[in-house]
């Protein structure tokens, strides 16, 4: 009888555990800005081979989080406060065009949804950093999900990643016990499931400012310690 074949794991399947490994260890400051990605150090940290390396740093030279060196390698993007208030900007502005046009659009079901990614969000548990980061992220694309434009929904996507980057290198450097950041969510769901866009935009962008004056004073100090309050 002939022994069963193993399926061997696809290139693709390697390339997204590569990007994904990659993406978090950037976005965590694990790999520090402008630290240079050597594909054969690489491919031994991640145990995949060389094709995978590259192809998850090129996905990820399109998410801005690593640069080309010319045609020598690849590097981690730097970062600095005037690209950090760039960042915070783009998310307003871009953020605000997809919240108006999701409430406008949104139904019910992006009405359930909405509300069933803020109970998760409310029911995370902060210690568990990677969980309660992806119910965070998921809680405000919800909010975006009915404006109707995927590109739009991408870069809102791309500059949240970029913007928890900076938390990260941040750090937490002085209490943030002045913020109330579930309030602020909560209230900011309430006006979206009341329909009220101008209230519902003043509340987000006022959540995204107040926490970009705290993140760019800790920038400023140089930050340190774990990641602070969600943003």
């Amino acid at each position: 009888m002939d022994k069963p074949v193993k399926p061997q794991r696809s290139t693709q399947s390697s390339t997204q555990r590569a990007y994904h490994d990659l993406r978090n260890a950037i976005i965590t400051g694990t790999i520090p800005p402008g630290e240079r990605l050597k594909v054969e150090t690489l491919k031994d940290t991640l145990s995949t081979g060389a094709s995978p390396v590259r192809e998850a740093l090129s996905l990820l030279t399109s998410d801005q989080l690593v640069e080309r060196i010319d045609q020598r390698g690849f590097r981690v993007a730097r970062a600095s406060r005037e690209q950090f208030q760039e960042i915070l900007e783009l998310r307003c502005q871009l953020e605000d065009m997809a919240l108006r046009a999701s409430i406008a659009a949104g139904g019910l079901d992006w009405e359930e949804a909405l509300v069933l990614a803020h109970h998760r969000l409310t029911r995370s548990d902060r210690e568990h950093t990677d969980e309660f980061e992806a119910r965070h992220k998921d809680y405000h694309m919800a909010l975006l999900a009915a404006c109707g434009s995927p590109i739009l929904l991408r870069f809102c996507g791309q500059l949240y990643d970029l913007n928890v980057r900076y938390r990260y290198l941040a750090g937490t450097a002085k209490s943030c016990s002045n913020r109330h950041v579930e309030e602020e969510h909560r209230a900011i769901l309430d006006a979206a499931i009341e329909r009220d866009i101008e209230k519902t935009s003043d509340l987000l962008r006022t959540h995204y400012r107040n926490t970009g004056d705290f993140l760019s004073e800790l920038i400023d100090r140089g930050g340190g310690g774990p990641p602070g309050g969600p943003v």
